[in-house]
C-alpha cells in the first residue's frame, strides 16, 4: 500500500466505523417508527386486558405510534410468551405480558416452550392481581366459612373454575384444598371472563379469579365469598382473605412486560419511560383503583433482577402441588 494514502485509508476506516457505532443511537432516535404489537394472552374481558388496553392507550401517546392489542388466549396464558421466544431478537416492536403462570407452567411440561431467563428482553414490571372466589347471588352461601363446610359435607361435588391449568387461582385453590383438606372439582377455561359467564349460566358452582368480577359483585351480580391478598380489597372490607380465614394462602402474582431476547438497551429505555409515564397517568390510576389492581412496578434491570427468585418460587409450588400438563 502507498504510505502517502494511510491517513486517507485511516480516515475511511475511522469514519465507517463511527457510522456502525453510531446507528444503534440513529435507530433508537427512530423508533418507533411503526405500530408496536402487545400480545395479551388471556380473553379480551380478561382484569390483564382491560388493564393492558387502557395502558397501550395511553403510553401511544407518549410514543407517537399506535399499540395494538392481540388477544392469544389459551394454553394457560403461555401463547404471548410462546411467540416471543420463538423471535431471533427483540426491535421493540413486539411485547407480551409476563405472569407467574406463564413462568410456572413451563415447570409442569416435559418440554418446557422457553426459558424465561435466556429468551426475553425485560421492560416493565406494572401491576398485580386481586384474586377472590365468587358464587351467585342465589347461591346458599352467603360466606366462605358456609362454602367450606359445604364442600367438606359434599366431597367431589362442588365446582370452581379459574382462568386454566396452572395458573395462580388454579394454583391457589389446589393450596387451600390441601390445607383445609378439601376434595372439589376445578374446571379449566380458556383464560378469564368465559368462567364467570359459565358461573352466571348456572354451569358452575363457584369461581376463582381475578378482579374481573369487581363491578358484578358491586353491582348485585354475583357474592364474594373470600379474597387472596395480604390485605383486604379496599372496597370490600368486610370480605376476609384466606389468611383471616386460617389458611396460609396469599397471592397478589405482580406482572409485567417483556420483549424478544437481545433488544437494544436504547430501544428498552424508550419503551420503558413511555410505558411508566402512563403507569402513572392518573386516568391509568384510576382505573387501577376500579380493578382494586395494586402497583408492582420495576425498572427494567430490577425487574429483570426478581426473575431467579420468582422462577425458584413457582419451581417449588409446581414441585409440592405436583402440577403437571
Amino acid at each position: 500500500m502507498n504510505h502517502n494514502h494511510q491517513p486517507l485509508f485511516r480516515r475511511a476506516i475511522l469514519g465507517a466505523t463511527g457510522l456502525l457505532l453510531a446507528s444503534p443511537a440513529l435507530a433508537q432516535r427512530e423508533f418507533p417508527s411503526r405500530p408496536i404489537r402487545l400480545i395479551v394472552p388471556w380473553l379480551a374481558s380478561a382484569a390483564a386486558d382491560i388493564q393492558l388496553r387502557s395502558l397501550a392507550q395511553i403510553a401511544t401517546r407518549h410514543l407517537g405510534q399506535p399499540i395494538i392489542i392481540e388477544n392469544r388466549a389459551g394454553a394457560s396464558g403461555i401463547l404471548g410468551a410462546q411467540l416471543l421466544a420463538s423471535e431471533a431478537q427483540g426491535d421493540g416492536y413486539l411485547l407480551t405480558q409476563l405472569h407467574n403462570s406463564a413462568l410456572r407452567v413451563p415447570f409442569m411440561m416435559q418440554r418446557p416452550p422457553y426459558d424465561a431467563l435466556r429468551d426475553f428482553s425485560f421492560v416493565i414490571r406494572l401491576v398485580g392481581y386481586s384474586y377472590g372466589v365468587v358464587v351467585r347471588p342465589d347461591s346458599p352461601w352467603q360466606s366462605w366459612a358456609q362454602f367450606v363446610a359445604h364442600v367438606k359435607a359434599n366431597p367431589g361435588k362442588v365446582s370452581f373454575g379459574t382462568a386454566g391449568v396452572g395458573t395462580t387461582q388454579h394454583v391457589a385453590m389446589e393450596q387451600v384444598a390441601r390445607s383445609a383438606g378439601l376434595d372439589w372439582v376445578h374446571i379449566p377455561f380458556r383464560g378469564g371472563g368465559d368462567d364467570v359467564q359459565a358461573l352466571l349460566g348456572g354451569n358452575l358452582d363457584a369461581v376463582a379469579s381475578s378482579s374481573l368480577w369487581a363491578e358484578m359483585v358491586q353491582n348485585g351480580q354475583l357474592r364474594l365469598l373470600v379474597s387472596f391478598g395480604e390485605q383486604r380489597i379496599a372496597r370490600f372490607p368486610t370480605v376476609p382473605t384466606l389468611r383471616e380465614s386460617g389458611i396460609d394462602v396469599a397471592h397478589t402474582s405482580p406482572y409485567g412486560l417483556v420483549a424478544p431476547k437481545g433488544m437494544d438497551p436504547g430501544i428498552t429505555r424508550i419503551l420503558h419511560d413511555a410505558l411508566h409515564r402512563a403507569l402513572h397517568d392518573p386516568q391509568h390510576l384510576a382505573l387501577l383503583e376500579r380493578m382494586d389492581m395494586p402497583l408492582a412496578y420495576l425498572n427494567s434491570a430490577d425487574y429483570a433482577a426478581s426473575l431467579p427468585a420468582t422462577l425458584e418460587e413457582q419451581r417449588l409450588v409446581v414441585r409440592d402441588l405436583g402440577l403437571r400438563m
